[in-house]
């Protein structure tokens, strides 16, 4: 996540926003060193989950029992038809054996009476990717291990083995956090991502591998929860305790800040950002951080003014955001993936796309300080047939890149100078 302040003139301060870590919920109580640990599995069941907050079924609730408890959802019994199981299936991408076996656990960061079951696993299922956490533990005991059943071995195995699940599935290395201390057990938080759409056929693999025997209730943020616990429910036999995605959002940066990421400090900012040779990445202090203005930026973006972790208001946002880029991306360039836009992005020249203020004025404008090479129109150059022709792929992603993330920058500023002007960008 980056870090800055915006004063009357961006470039006065100098201070540009970046992230590179994900965030997840605040972590529950440790457990004692005195207390003997439980062992790593959980008895298969047939008994529904208890109650979880006000959130979860009450135990022994039929899916015809469910509600969504969504403000301004519908009350009723939520309703169950073969006819859905069906749909979900047929919509299921056809994919081999190996697709998506990392695992429907539970990362029970809110759910002490759970904290004992291995694995610990999380979810936030946004607009376009689905992103989950995996808590692997390295202080194993003998004891633990001969009671450990071949499941979760395997589970274990897989996830930390593997980089890449199926076509779509893949674990950012780059952002494991190792040695954690997490719920009184230490071990290595694992991140791993999939695109939404293929959310049926790991709500399938759930069913098909029997999950609930290994947990009935676990965690999940993002609209997803919301969406797709009906399916948890009745294909996967699997309830979502759900939390709000806000909330562990600020909580998530406030416990990513506390624990760094393996040393280094995970909230920045660029110093003089517009000159390569004195460009220098900064640290920004988050123990007293408040006010801040916290920018979220998913398939959409929301921007909060936080007072406190647990006093916060959204200011505005915009629907142009990650989601924004990766469609676009696909219809000019053709690509399928987040990966393979932001490749070509990477590799492309904005310049051939963009109407620059040096193409309008032969130079800076002096008079309002804006330089040559400010976008003064994004996609400008379109309007010319033989620019179209003369544009490549990369640079389209490029462009697209840069407007929206332009968008999003102006925003931003103008609400810190209405609002707030510390001002965190947080990019999942």
């Amino acid at each position: 996540m980056g870090a800055g302040r915006l004063g009357a003139r961006m470039e006065r301060h100098g201070r540009a926003a970046a992230t590179s870590a994900s965030s997840v919920a605040e972590p529950a109580s440790g457990v004692s060193d005195g207390r003997r640990r439980e062992p790593l599995r959980r008895r298969a069941s047939s008994a529904s989950a208890p109650e979880v907050g006000a959130s979860a079924p009450e135990a022994g609730a039929s899916a015809e029992d469910v509600r969504r408890d969504r403000p301004g959802s519908y009350s009723g019994p939520a309703p169950v038809s073969r006819q859905r199981v069906e749909s979900l299936r047929k919509k299921r991408p056809h994919r081999s054996a190996a697709y998506f076996h990392f695992l429907l656990l539970s990362l029970p960061l809110r759910l002490p009476m759970l904290k004992s079951f291995f694995p610990w696993f999380g979810l936030d299922i946004g607009g376009t990717l689905v992103k989950l956490v995996y808590f692997e533990p390295k202080d194993i005991t003998a004891e633990e291990e001969e009671e450990e059943v071949e499941s979760l071995k395997s589970i274990r195995k897989y996830l930390t083995s593997n980089v890449a699940y199926g076509s779509t599935g893949i674990r950012d290395v780059h952002l494991e956090l190792k040695d954690l201390t997490l719920c009184g057990r230490k071990g290595n938080l694992h991140f791993i991502r999939f695109p939404t759409h293929d959310m049926p056929a790991f709500i399938q693999m759930g069913r098909d591998k029997n999950f609930s025997s290994l947990h009935t209730v676990f965690c999940a943020t993002g609209g997803g929860a919301y969406k797709f616990e009906q399916d948890f429910l009745t294909i996967g036999d699997l309830h979502l305790c759900k939390l709000d995605e806000l909330d562990c959002l600020i909580k998530g940066i406030l416990y990513i800040d506390s624990v760094g990421f393996n040393g280094r400090s995970q909230c920045y900012y660029f110093k003089n950002p517009a000159d390569s040779e004195k460009c220098q990445k900064i640290p920004f202090d988050l123990k007293n951080p408040y006010p801040l203005l916290l920018v979220n930026i998913g398939s959409g973006v929301s921007i909060l003014a936080v007072y406190s972790k647990d006093n916060y208001k959204r200011v505005t946002g915009t629907s142009l955001g990650g989601g924004t880029f990766f469609g676009l991306c696909c219809l000019l360039t053709g690509c399928t993936t987040f990966e393979e836009a932001l490749e070509m992005a990477s590799r492309g020249d904005s310049t051939k796309v963009d109407k620059l203020v040096r193409d309008i004025y032969g130079g800076d404008y002096e008079r309002f300080g804006l330089p040559g090479w400010a976008v003064a129109s994004s996609f400008g150059n379109m309007v010319s047939k033989e620019k179209r022709e003369a544009v490549r792929k990369e640079d389209l992603a490029r462009a697209t890149l840069i407007t929206i993330t332009n968008n999003i920058g102006s925003i931003a500023r103008m609400c810190a100078l209405n609002e707030i002007d510390t001002v965190i960008v947080k990019v999942k």
